[in-house]
């Protein structure tokens, strides 16, 4: 067995020493303070918010629902998103991002947790976009200093996204509460420790403005497997799973002797219409089964729920072609 030198023990002791001690440092002073000592420990808050703010601002976005918005934080350059689930309302939901510099971009809702607002979205458009970190090491504790942010009332680019600076006042297994001010359009947004790091999602807006429940990043890495795969997960109050039997398509149809269906008519603003669907077209199959019958073709959209995504093929002008849509809600 090779022997250690005493020199070499000695200079491993003292890297030792030097690990522990970043490891200390990397976590900041003012948290372990039941309140600021002075001017010091005030400039030293400022100092970690201002350090961390032009990055997270950049990757904090305004969801854009149509009749309403929210907030939601990128979080990989790909354009992976956390916001809750009671933002989003399902999933395979399609809706506008918002940068705070007034760049829009497509997007659409992956999965969600019901029983917890958890909820995942993805930039459907190609770029690589500003994003944070996730604290993955469920780093933060009960006092901590921590910052929100969030699009409050919408989005408005000459005012930008809110910032707002408080303390972690409680912490539970699947929640935790801040004193950060937050309003309507907050939920969904992004709540931070002073070193930048995503450390919740907005959820429950209280009553009162310093009342406010947040989703910790340790419930979305519980679930991000199941979130990535468009799963909708669990029951509870924030999101409601569609119902079988009440996808709406918006077509009359008739049979055809040499096979397939005539579409006879297409409902206005119906999702058929959205997509592209004419009168006189001829479907041939729908989710690559063969139509052959009206009452098949409605067994079949007995299976699909609002949101459902089917491909039809269809026959038009002689020619064979695909398209692909979102059920609407009957």
């Amino acid at each position: 067995m090779r022997e250690i030198s005493t020199a070499a023990l000695s200079r491993l002791f003292a890297c030792l020493l030097l690990s522990s001690a970043g490891a200390e440092t990397a976590r900041p002073v003012v948290n372990d303070k039941k309140a600021p000592e002075g001017r010091q420990d005030l400039e030293l808050i400022q100092k970690h918010l201002t350090d961390a703010l032009p990055a997270s601002r950049r990757a904090t976005v305004c969801i854009d629902l149509g009749e309403g918005s929210g907030s939601g934080v990128v979080i990989s350059p790909d354009g992976l998103i956390l916001t809750a689930a009671h933002v989003t309302g399902g999933v395979g939901k399609e809706f506008t991002v918002i940068f705070e510099d007034g760049k829009k971009v497509k997007a659409e809702s992956l999965g969600l947790v019901a029983s917890s607002d958890c909820a995942m979205a993805k930039i459907t458009e190609e770029g690589v976009w500003p994003y944070v970190e996730v604290d993955r090491g469920d780093t933060s504790r009960l006092g901590d200093w921590v910052y929100s942010l969030g699009h409050s009332g919408g989005f408005d680019k000459e005012r930008g996204v809110v910032v707002r600076l408080g303390r972690l006042v409680q912490v539970k297994d699947d929640t935790v509460q801040s004193d950060c001010s937050l309003i309507g359009g907050d939920s969904g947004g992004p709540l931070f420790d002073l070193t930048g790091k995503l450390i919740g999602i907005h959820s429950r807006v209280g009553q009162r403005t310093q009342e406010n429940m947040h989703v910790p990043s340790r419930e979305f890495l519980k679930n991000w497997d199941g979130m990535l795969k468009s799963e909708f997960i669990g029951e509870g109050p924030f999101a409601t799973k569609p119902e079988k039997g009440k996808g709406f398509l918006g077509i009359g149809t008739g049979d055809r002797p040499e096979g397939g269906l005539n579409v006879d008519k297409v409902g206005r603003e119906s999702p058929a219409e959205k997509a592209g669907l004419k009168k006189g077209d001829v479907l041939l199959k729908m989710d690559g089964i063969e139509l052959t019958t009206k009452e098949q073709f409605q067994d079949l959209l007995k299976e699909k729920a609002p949101d459902d995504r089917v491909a039809l093929e269809l026959l038009r002008d002689g020619k064979t072609e695909t398209l692909t849509l979102r059920l609407g809600e009957r």
